[in-house]
């Protein structure tokens, strides 16, 4: 038999006062019941510019995986959201969990202005809509430190391990948080579902090395 794809997954620790991250719990699910055919480590990471790489660097390095899927909360978001462009840039309108808030820095200094996913984000939404999981691509994955890992990830890999693809992934709130922070109306997707989804993205992923084209695209 084949070998299994190894897949790094990581999540974020809980922030802004919540009890938990489902970006992590989700990451955990998947870890404990991969998809067949692939085998999958999870990593929790720190929701901390700077550090968070660090984690993350020493994750790849330990795991040696094909592909590397990072996960983020996006509270309000109603669905999972594939994201297709990192760029670099730290602009927090809150602070992390160090209380750091940069402003208009660049993730790496003198590095790209962006990069693209080189996972098939077209395809992973597909993939999750056919397993009856909401998913669309998003254009941009924000400031804050979300989007510091998606540019970390995507210039680690794209300097250091051109032979591993990587993208990122952001998921709604959980039901429970909706209720905890008495959020009426805020759209919510339970765990359960983000790792059905997820799983769905990961055998894509997997299997597709060149994405379908089909819209993706957004007004504003």
């Amino acid at each position: 038999m084949p070998d299994a794809t190894k897949v790094l997954l990581t999540g974020f620790e809980p922030f802004e006062g919540y009890g938990d991250n489902p970006s992590w719990t989700a990451a955990e699910r998947l870890a404990a019941e991969p998809p067949k055919g692939l085998e999958v480590s999870a990593v929790r990471l720190s929701c901390v510019y700077r550090r968070s790489l660090e984690e993350l660097r020493t994750a790849v390095a330990e795991h040696r995986p094909s592909l590397v899927l990072a996960l983020g909360q996006a509270g309000g978001r109603p669905d999972l959201t594939v994201e297709r462009v990192a760029i670099n840039v730290d602009d927090a309108r809150i602070p992390d969990n160090a209380g750091q808030e940069p402003i208009d820095e660049p993730i790496v200094p003198d590095g790209p202005a962006a990069y693209f996913s080189t996972l098939p984000v077209k395809a992973c939404v597909a993939a999750s809509r056919a397993a009856g999981i909401p998913a669309s691509v998003s254009q941009s994955a924000g400031t804050f430190v979300c989007n510091h890992v998606f540019y970390g990830l995507a210039h680690l890999l794209a300097t250091e391990h051109p032979d591993v693809r990587g993208g990122f992934v952001h998921v709604p709130f959980a039901p429970h948080q909706v209720v905890e922070r008495d959020r009426a109306g805020a759209a919510s997707m339970s765990v359960r579902d983000m790792a059905t989804g997820l799983a769905a993205m990961l055998e894509a992923a997997a299997t597709t090395t060149t994405d379908i084209r089909e819209t993706g695209g957004a007004t504003h």
